[in-house]
């Protein structure tokens, strides 16, 4: 069984590997749900994936707190 995914929004790369993969922050619908929060490596032409981490926006938002809250970030 496939896995239908659309990018929805590309928000932003995080690093890119010698290969060309980069590792990007986007919003991602999975299955024709509702989009979510995603953090994964992609393929140069977003034609395949490695695993990743979804995110809800309430997820999101307590990462953003915890990682404010990081004294190793501030």
């Amino acid at each position: 069984m496939a896995i239908k995914f659309e990018i929805v929004e590309e928000i932003g790369v995080m690093s890119t590997k010698t290969n060309g993969w980069t590792k990007e922050l986007n919003l991602v619908s999975w299955n024709d749900n509702a989009a979510k929060y995603d953090i994964r490596d992609w393929s140069p032409d977003h034609s395949r994936m490695s695993k990743g981490v979804t995110l809800t926006k309430e997820e999101a938002k307590i990462l953003k707190e915890l990682l404010k809250e990081d004294e190793e970030l501030n």
